[in-house]
């Protein structure tokens, strides 16, 4: 069991920063179907996709419906049990370990604050780049502009049993710089209701 499987399972739930302070987590939209400013990161998906912390499976199994080939990949075993229920295909993987297709995918996904994955956005970034053919994209949703890039020790709120991880986020104005740094280019950023995104291009 990971640390967000009570997320992944629809319980509230909220990661503690070590200063006290709480930022909680979308579970209702992780568990529903497409909606509120999913449509970006969905329409932008013409080819092969890699979802990379897929959860529950929503946007997996969304682009498996458009007849877009899809696999998502996650650490946890609820993840992927979740995701084939919803008629898509899912590993349970590391993204930093050997994945399917390395180097051939056409998209890839860091939806939901998945860009805090390991708490080292340009490591993360990096990895998205190895995984994409050229010309490739990588679609990331971000936090609002300001917030620059923060990294922080977490736990789950309020079932995880006190298990600190490290997690990170990026403001929308910070991900030009990281994508610079990861030989990506920003092609284009977007805000959708209380969502933003951008989607970054590989050479």
């Amino acid at each position: 069991m990971t640390a967000f499987d009570p997320g992944l399972l629809g319980h509230r739930c909220w990661l503690e920063l070590a200063t006290g302070e709480r930022v909680h987590l979308p579970v209702e939209r992780w568990t529903a179907i497409p909606c509120d400013g999913d449509d970006v990161l969905l329409d932008a998906c013409a080819g092969p996709t890699l979802d990379i912390g897929c959860g529950p499976g929503r946007l997996t199994a969304a682009l498996t419906e458009r007849g877009v080939a899809s696999l998502g990949v996650d650490i946890s075993a609820t993840a992927v049990r979740l995701t084939h229920a919803r008629g898509a295909v899912a590993l349970r993987r590391d993204v930093f370990d050997s994945v399917p297709g390395e180097g051939r995918w056409r998209h890839l996904l860091l939806a939901d604050g998945n860009i805090g994955i390991g708490g080292d956005p340009l490591r993360l970034l990096k990895r998205a780049s190895e995984l994409l053919t050229g010309g490739g994209t990588a679609l990331v949703e971000l936090d609002p502009p300001g917030r620059g890039i923060r990294r922080d020790r977490v736990r789950l709120r309020p079932d995880d049993g006190g298990s600190w991880f490290t997690w990170a986020w990026v403001g929308a104005e910070a991900i030009a710089g990281l994508a610079a740094q990861s030989a990506f280019r920003v092609a284009w950023s977007t805000r959708r209701g209380h969502r933003w995104f951008a989607c970054l291009e590989k050479p």
